[in-house]
Parts: structure tokens; C-alpha cells; sequence
């Protein structure tokens, strides 16, 4: 998408030549992109920090009382058990996102174009 200083003056896909601000409808599919993107980020965050700071030193005595694999539980979340979470999260991310992407580039054509929106449908 080209910026507002290269946009033609009848490009559809431009900024309202009035206010110079993109068109309702896709100025609130920008927000509510964004809106769902930190939602999932801050999720994740919270599973994380859960993992990492609870399971391996908040909650750790309580932990300690089970074992894993011959270790601690505490020791086990502290150690490694917060590291695989963390990947896990990561891989969790990427799919969310390119899953919300998606639904974003389409709702966002079919705003331009005034193609039917086709969902999840990658463009």
C-alpha cells in the first residue's frame, strides 16, 4: 500500500482526500485487528510469566512435592519446564497470527475491493 504523500488523488485504497485518515470501516478493522493481536499477546504473557516466575520460584516449594522424572517438580518448571513452555508459546503465537492475518487481509479487500469477504481465506 502506497503512503499518503504517494497515493493518487483518486486511489480508492488512499486516505479520505477530506481528512486525510483511512475510511471508517477499515480505520476500525485496523482497531479491532490490533485489539485481538495485544489480546493474544497479553494471554500469552500471562501463561509465560505463570510458568516461568510461578511454577518456577512463586509456587516452587509447593511444586517440590511431586517429582518429574526423578527431579523436583519446582526445580523441574525452573530449569526446563518454562523454556519448553516458552517455545510452545511461540509456535502458539505464530499460528494465531497468521490465522487473525489472514481474517484481517480479507475483511480489509473486501473493504478496498468490495470483493465478498471470505473469511479466513489467505490473500
Amino acid at each position: 500500500m502506497t503512503t499518503p504523500a504517494q497515493a493518487p488523488a483518486n486511489d480508492p485504497d488512499g486516505p479520505d482526500q477530506a481528512t486525510g485518515q483511512p475510511p471508517a470501516a477499515l480505520a476500525a478493522e485496523l482497531r479491532r485487528y490490533w485489539r485481538l493481536n495485544v489480546t493474544v499477546m497479553i494471554g500469552l504473557l500471562i501463561i509465560w510469566a505463570l510458568a516461568s516466575l510461578g511454577c518456577g520460584v512463586l509456587f516452587a516449594d509447593q511444586l517440590n512435592q511431586f517429582k518429574l522424572g526423578g527431579y523436583p517438580l519446582g526445580f523441574w518448571f525452573a530449569q526446563q519446564g518454562s523454556i519448553l513452555i516458552f517455545v510452545v508459546l511461540i509456535l502458539t503465537y505464530a499460528i494465531a497470527l497468521n490465522y487473525l492475518d489472514a481474517q484481517h487481509h480479507a475483511k480489509r479487500d473486501a473493504l478496498l475491493h468490495g470483493q465478498p469477504n471470505q473469511g479466513g481465506a489467505k490473500s
